[in-house]
């Protein structure tokens, strides 16, 4: 849901994040990284591949969530869409249709994942995606709280081969998605759920900036 006071700009949110949360302060550069990171990519026409485990599948849903359509900022069609749009179906664009920031959640493909986990291998059901959907230039959000969950690790595998961006969400201890990362937000606490507690407010920062840069002054 929209927020109903007045939407910040992109450096507000980031700003924000850091003052609510001092504790982040210990991974801030990779916050901002990630967040320009997935920035360029919506910028030059790429998308969010995004996957977890429990309760990281459901951040990865959340994040689609406010990506795909509004969150703080009103998002109209893109003019020649809507210019498109008229000259298809004679008529106006309807006015619940928003602007996207292309995201997918790996987690949400049920019938791809349990046949590619029976028919191959369950380690696998990230890394098949990544491999069917990833372009270069795209990015892949990999939360994992603890930065070794194999399917994850299998997914950013194939992302590096596919020149996807890996960004990700992990606990405070060295792991193996810390390698394999372009950026790795590694939140300063060791326990699953309290890790979680701080990935919310990252990714939901993370979505908020590139909303801001991309349509903050769409309204104008």
């Amino acid at each position: 849901m929209m927020d109903a006071r007045c939407p910040q700009t992109y450096a507000e949110v980031l700003d924000t994040l850091f003052e609510n949360y001092p504790e982040l302060c210990a991974c801030e550069a990779e916050v901002r990284a990630a967040a320009s990171t997935v920035l360029g990519s919506f910028r030059s026409g790429g998308k969010l591949l995004v996957c977890g485990n429990g309760g990281s599948a459901a951040d990865s849903e959340h994040t689609v969530g406010e990506l795909m359509k509004s969150f703080r900022f009103k998002r109209p069609v893109d003019p020649a869409f809507a210019d498109a749009y008229r000259e298809a179906n004679g008529a106006e664009a309807p006015s619940w249709l928003e602007g996207a920031l292309p995201a997918i959640s790996l987690v949400s493909q049920t019938a791809l994942s349990t046949a590619f986990g029976n028919d191959e291998a369950a380690v696998g059901v990230f890394a098949q995606q990544v491999y069917g959907y990833g372009e270069a230039g795209d990015v892949l959000l990999a939360i994992s709280t603890s930065g070794n969950s194999a399917n994850v690790v299998e997914a950013a595998k194939v992302a590096r081969a596919k020149g996807v961006k890996v960004v990700s969400l992990t606990g405070s201890r060295e792991s193996a998605l810390t390698g394999l990362s372009d950026v790795c937000v590694r939140v300063p606490r060791d326990e699953v759920f309290r890790i979680q507690e701080l990935h919310l407010p990252v990714y939901h920062a993370l979505c908020a900036a590139v909303e801001a840069e991309i349509f903050g002054g769409a309204g104008e």
